[in-house]
């Protein structure tokens, strides 16, 4: 890849039929319209920590880890960001992706649908030791076109765990990418990227990639974004506010889940 401090790392997407669908979850279901804007990190630090992507194409590893940022943030009153050490993140890297690391280079990459399989099954490494596995209790896709559900799954689940094509035109000139990811033309891809948003508004998402801030408007989604995932987290659920994806139950989402649960 062409990038030196910023790495990349997204598989291309996977189509397992035993994933579920938010639009037949909800199908004929009465919906609110999503609050207009929301902004779950209005408040965290600016500065998010690599979590390796700048040494090792593990973005679909370093999301979650964001993602759980963003979760424990908004869950303390305190306001307690649980930071997990960069060693935690490597660890999901070799168990859910298959990186070695005596092998040089920035490693496999890895699939989306497969990591969250195994964050289900398996958990993430937290803790100084690794040993406290945090598993997620469902993930569910969401249709990227369908911009309401996008809307919803921030507004639920604190974040969207999504996976898009990269454009040579956000590749960092210098040291950081340009603030505002935009639709420039039709350059060349260079790979493939996974983020977490944390909020949205009109003019388009908050992003958190590469340990800080971005923007991505909607043309830049609607045009690079192909795959977006809800995830019911726990610790989002029981210490925040409560909220699950598309207002579904814990018990009609963990139900959704047996088919991707191992064999007995």
């Amino acid at each position: 890849m062409s990038l030196t401090t910023h790495k990349l790392g997204r598989l291309r997407r996977a189509y397992d039929p035993r994933v579920p669908h938010m639009s037949a979850l909800l199908a004929g279901r009465t919906l609110a319209p999503p609050p207009r804007s929301v902004d779950w990190s209005a408040a965290m630090p600016k500065q998010l920590g690599m979590m390796r992507n700048d040494t090792l194409g593990d973005c679909t590893c370093a999301a979650f880890y964001h993602a759980l940022q963003v979760w424990t943030f908004d869950a303390s009153q305190q306001h307690r960001m649980d930071t997990e050490p960069d060693a935690d993140v490597v660890e999901l890297y070799i168990l859910a992706c298959g990186y070695n690391p005596g092998v040089p280079g920035e490693g496999p990459g890895g699939n989306e649908q497969h990591v969250l399989r195994y964050l289900l099954n398996k958990g993430a490494p937290t803790g100084p030791s690794g040993r406290d596995l945090h598993k997620i209790a469902a993930f569910v896709e969401v249709d990227p076109r369908n911009i309401d559900d996008v809307k919803r799954t921030i507004n639920d689940c604190g974040v969207a765990y999504i996976g898009f094509n990269v454009p040579q035109n956000i590749v960092p000139r210098g040291d950081t990418p340009p603030e505002v990811w935009q639709v420039q033309g039709n350059p060349s891809i260079v790979g493939g990227h996974a983020v977490v948003l944390p909020g949205y508004d009109s003019d388009g998402v908050k992003v958190i990639s590469w340990g800080r801030f971005y923007k991505m408007t909607w043309g830049f989604f609607a045009k690079y974004v192909d795959e977006v995932y809800a995830i019911a987290d726990p610790s989002w659920i029981k210490m925040a506010n409560g909220k699950t994806p598309g207002g579904l139950s814990l018990a009609e989402l963990e139900a959704q889940m047996q088919a991707l649960r191992p064999a007995p």
